[in-house]
């Protein structure tokens, strides 16, 4: 008699092999996040400059990033650079690089936007009113800029999670290449063990970035009171 595809979770380790392969997932994912939030708010305010060639670089930038492929530009990323340049690339390193660039290209385009979309006079007010340029930015244009800028930016963060799946095509073991390995190890006894595997795969990913939009949704009314 066949076990059941169930049974797959709870053999040996596997369950503690998926959630490790989450940790990776999570590593990749948080450190490309930190490092897309920081350069896209530089790149935002590049982007939205009065400098008409910074602008244009900006742009160029974003739309090089927004028509290739994540997928290619992992690709491009380990396995061009390796062999073009002979840089030894890990692949955990290949993916930060890719989805930095990526996150940065997005997060500062939702930024320029959050900040083209402030009224005018929001900005001569302030000066007018004698506070310096760093005061107007703390006090008044990043306050308003964060309310206006947080739904996309959980949106971009999600995906970029989501996303990270992706990195398993270039032999980054986290927990889709776990669930590989474990359906692959199983396939002559639990056949269906794939729907078992993969629908707890959906479970973690879903505890992972269920919890971050309820958080969105709850700094939204906060900060409407």
């Amino acid at each position: 008699m066949k076990d059941s595809g169930l049974s797959v979770l709870f053999q040996g380790n596997n369950s503690l092999r998926l959630l490790e392969g989450l940790g990776v997932t999570i590593g990749i994912s948080l450190l490309s996040i930190l490092i897309s939030i920081a350069g896209g708010l530089v790149l935002g305010f590049v982007m939205a400059s009065r400098f008409r060639s910074l602008r244009f670089l900006s742009r160029i930038y974003l739309e090089c990033i927004r028509i290739m492929p994540q997928l290619v530009l992992l690709f491009l990323v380990y396995f061009g650079l390796a062999r073009t340049f002979n840089i030894n690339l890990s692949g955990v390193t290949a993916a930060v690089i890719v989805f930095s660039l990526w996150g940065i290209a997005e997060m500062g385009d939702l930024v320029r936007g959050a900040l083209t979309s402030l009224p005018r006079h929001q900005f001569e007010s302030g000066l007018a009113l004698g506070l310096t340029k760093l005061q107007l930015y703390r006090y008044v244009i990043l306050p308003q800029l964060l309310r206006r800028l947080l739904p996309q930016a959980v949106n971009l963060i999600t995906r970029m999670i989501k996303t990270t799946s992706l990195i398993v095509l270039i032999g980054v073991v986290e927990v889709v290449k776990v669930g590989q390995q474990i359906i692959e190890s199983n396939r002559l006894t639990i056949p269906s063990a794939a729907i078992w595997i993969y629908g707890f795969i959906f479970l973690l990913y879903f505890a992972v970035c269920f919890p971050i939009s309820r958080l969105s949704i709850y700094l939204e009314h906060l900060w409407k009171e």
